[in-house]
């Protein structure tokens, strides 16, 4: 399949638009998995009402033989639902993850926060949840009210009951998403955090251990993760409060559906199947339901994961294609440039101009903190500017394809780390 066209706006909900025709059939296959649902009601009715009142075994092995049909057939369709979400997923997934690794890249060079991981975990995330059972149960949901037309049918009282079952369960539903909001919404941040703040201190482990500061440092990071923790286990509990109550809800009222079934075939009102089949379709109406309660918590994580990257990706937009430029001759200008480090509005070096010629050597010498380093990352595009231009043979330096400029610039940072790989790979810059 063709990678995702990303538009403006919102990239992420374009490329499901992409995939419409697909998620049509997905809810195609979803209304008749739960058409066919309403059989084992129909099938205990018929048993009820006909085969044990006719005493007809050759009706009883007829209608069996149908229902186990049926049955194989929803096992077939549900897993060929299953395969579709599984390939959707896979190629969103595919379509986006070079888009969003440079992105991350892209910001955590402008900014230096280094949650690049984090954003390819979140679209994991999204994937997970488009490939999972947590998006049937918001397939499922709007077909409770079919069930419900039915059991209306049965008899008025039945379906009065269930539905005051269902607006109780959809009334649960909204108290927990209120509840649970906000701090699952606080507690991705300072997760976020927690984890920023442990790589980096991992990474200078060796310093850590020779000043001694590794209690002071790991008593920093617990505070933050059990600001997380608190607010995980808070959201959680909350959850699973309600949803325990849901769940006894449901199957209360699947047996008080049973005794009334029973007292309004008792009053002649409805047949011995009916009663059984009411009992059914109430576990059909509220399941939905019931599930949207459960899966919750992982619709708001991929609903938190789908903002991050949707603004991330709307911040980092996929650049126009580089101007195809010749190899350049080693002619550098400087045009009024101020600049600072990323995130910062102070301007290190301020209105600085100068030329080069190919071949020409320049030493800049300074204090600590006079903006040598700034010098060098905007000398290399590492650092954008504030103001002024960089030139390359009279081009703006941001302009050049770097996939075919890199080769001929040689930058040694300050902090020097081989990347992973054998040493040939890394003097080979990757490359054959």
């Amino acid at each position: 399949m063709n990678r995702p066209t990303h538009k403006a706006g919102a990239p992420l909900w374009a490329a499901l638009a992409d995939h419409t025709s697909t998620l049509l059939s997905v809810g195609c296959f979803t209304a008749l998995i739960n058409l066919l649902m309403l059989v084992p009601s129909i099938y205990m009715l018929q048993v009820y009402d006909r085969v044990l009142s006719s005493q007809n075994e050759t009706t009883l092995w007829m209608l069996t033989l149908m229902v186990v049909g049926f049955f194989v057939f929803i096992g077939a369709l549900e897993a060929i639902r299953s395969f579709i979400v599984i390939r959707v997923g896979n190629q969103l997934e595919q379509g986006f993850n070079l888009n969003v690794y440079r992105a991350a890249f892209e910001r955590n060079l402008r900014r230096g926060d280094g949650q690049a991981g984090q954003s390819l975990n979140d679209l994991t995330q999204v994937r997970q949840f488009v490939t999972g059972p947590a998006l049937f149960a918001f397939f499922d949901a709007p077909w409770f009210p079919i069930y419900l037309a039915v059991i209306f049918l049965f008899n008025v009282w039945l379906g009065v009951m269930a539905c005051a079952g269902a607006l109780l369960l959809i009334a649960l539903a909204i108290l927990n998403e209120r509840l649970t909001h906000k701090p699952l919404v606080e507690a991705s941040g300072f997760q976020q955090q927690s984890t920023h703040l442990a790589s980096s201190q991992l990474q200078n482990a060796e310093s850590i251990q020779a000043m001694g500061m590794l209690a002071a440092l790991r008593q920093r990071w617990f505070a933050l993760h059990s600001r997380f923790l608190t607010l995980q286990n808070q959201a959680s509990d909350t959850s699973a409060v309600i949803t325990a109550i849901s769940k006894s809800l449901r199957l209360c009222l699947q047996s008080l559906v049973l005794g009334l079934g029973a007292l309004l075939v008792i009053e002649g009102q409805m047949t011995p199947g009916m009663m059984i089949a009411g009992s059914i379709l109430m576990g059909r109406v509220l399941s939905p339901i019931d599930q949207l309660i459960a899966v919750w918590k992982q619709w708001s994580g991929a609903h938190m994961a789908y903002q991050r990257l949707d603004g991330l990706l709307r911040e980092f937009p996929e650049p126009p294609a580089p101007m195809a430029l010749p190899a350049p001759s080693g002619r550098l200008s400087f045009e009024q440039v101020s600049a600072g480090p990323p995130g910062k509005r102070v301007a290190t070096l301020q209105q600085i101009s100068f030329n080069l010629s190919a071949g020409e050597v320049l030493g800049v010498l300074g204090t600590s903190g006079s903006g040598k380093s700034t010098l060098a990352k905007v000398l290399v595009g590492v650092w954008p500017t504030l103001a002024g231009t960089v030139r390359l043979d009279g081009a703006d330096l941001h302009r050049w394809d770097r996939e075919a400029l890199g080769p001929h610039i040689g930058y040694l940072p300050q902090n020097i780390e081989l990347l992973r790989g054998s040493i040939a790979e890394n003097i080979a810059r990757f490359a054959e």
